[in-house]
């Protein structure tokens, strides 16, 4: 950025070292998190201090990709032309302006309180007393110095007025220790829906005591359920909710996901519901019989453009609804081929573009924060019968 937007500018040698050193200070954002708490993702400042870092940070991103495109414009024209061709200071001081807007568009997206998006599913087999079953996903809360106490009792409010039957938290709750993040997390305690609140850790969780997380989290109220279930009932019918641990348990030493351990002692032929915080591995729980898997931890791309790249470490899954076939992956068996006694028969994935987000990239640029309502119905038969 140096080199390429402020080095060519007519400006005084002065006023070029006091932008560098301004560039050179916002580009260490990271580095600061780590200087105030010791984690590169818990930044220990002021929020206004982690809202300003977070628009500096992102319009020199920002500002980089226009410059790319700044430069492929001269150089293009230049060969056009067959002659050298000046990007004018007006042009530059421009993108810097837009840059800056865009950032400030992202950070203000970043940091609202989302509303509630409505989503319709259809589950095969579902038992007509689930008929209209509504709950209601939150994931990637990420609890902090961004997103403190009065933004999660704002959450929790617009939560519990959504009218649903169960909520969900599909995991990163925090980022922090539990002494750091004790009164931010407070609010999730009014969390309320009558047949409960469970959730699952994220991948945050374990960078900070996950145990310590998981014993204040039950706390609260939440019921966790890291490669568990428990069973939905409406009279004699039965709606299977389970859980899994996140795939970057092993590295902390706990248990990694386990669907087949989830699952243990559930009844069989009932409609089985998963929460998994990263989608990655979303076709193995299609081919194991479930029937929707509700995720987050993409922050669903952050940015349209980046999405794609954030895609493709998640085999493909990044935002919203996909359908996922129910049959066993290349090289992979599933034992009798059946789950609770039924074969698989395709799933519905659903990944949140996120509630709250990482303080460490807070921008939103087409891909607004999301607490996703969802209402399930019986899908159709073969026979064109529900």
């Amino acid at each position: 950025m140096i080199a390429r937007w402020l080095v060519p500018l007519g400006l005084p040698l002065a006023a070029k070292g006091a932008l560098a050193v301004l560039l050179l200070l916002a580009s260490q954002f990271h580095l600061w998190n780590r200087l105030s708490s010791g984690s590169v993702f818990a930044p220990e400042f002021p929020r206004a201090v982690v809202l300003l870092l977070n628009w500096a940070f992102g319009a020199i991103l920002l500002l980089a990709v226009l410059q790319v495109a700044l430069d492929l414009g001269a150089l293009a024209a230049a060969l056009l032309h067959r002659s050298m061709v000046t990007i004018p200071d007006g042009v530059r001081f421009g993108a810097a302006g837009l840059a800056a807007c865009l950032a400030a568009l992202g950070v203000a997206g970043a940091v609202r309180v989302p509303p509630v998006r409505d989503v319709e599913v259809a589950i095969p087999g579902l038992p007509p007393a689930f008929e209209g079953y509504r709950l209601l996903q939150l994931t990637d809360l990420h609890l902090g110095r961004l997103f403190p106490a009065s933004w999660a009792r704002a959450v929790v409010e617009r939560a519990n007025a959504a009218g649903t039957d169960l909520i969900v938290v599909t995991g990163d709750f925090i980022d922090g220790s539990v002494a750091m993040r004790r009164d931010d997390v407070a609010p999730l305690r009014d969390l309320r829906a009558p047949d409960g609140v469970f959730a699952i850790p994220g991948n945050h969780e374990y960078f900070f005591d996950y145990r310590a997380w998981m014993r204040h989290l039950a706390g609260l109220g939440l019921r966790m359920l890291p490669n568990a279930h428990a069973v939905l009932a409406r009279g004699e019918a039965r709606l299977v909710l389970a859980g899994v641990t996140d795939a970057s348990a092993p590295a902390s030493g706990e248990a990694g996901p386990d669907l087949a351990a989830a699952l243990a002692g559930a009844p069989p032929g009932a409609p089985i519901l998963l929460l998994d915080h990263q989608p990655r591995a979303a076709k193995r729980a299609a081919a194991r019989g479930v029937a929707l898997q509700l995720s987050g931890h993409t922050h669903g791309g952050m940015i349209l453009g980046l999405d794609r790249l954030v895609a493709r470490g998640n085999n493909g899954f990044v935002s919203g609804r996909y359908e996922v076939e129910g049959k066993p992956l290349a090289g992979e068996s599933v034992q009798g081929e059946t789950v609770q006694g039924k074969p698989p028969r395709g799933m519905t994935l659903y990944v949140g573009n996120g509630t709250g987000i990482w303080p460490g990239f807070a921008l939103r640029l087409g891909r607004p924060s999301e607490m996703t309502r969802f209402t399930l119905r019986a899908a159709p038969r073969a026979d064109g019968r529900s």
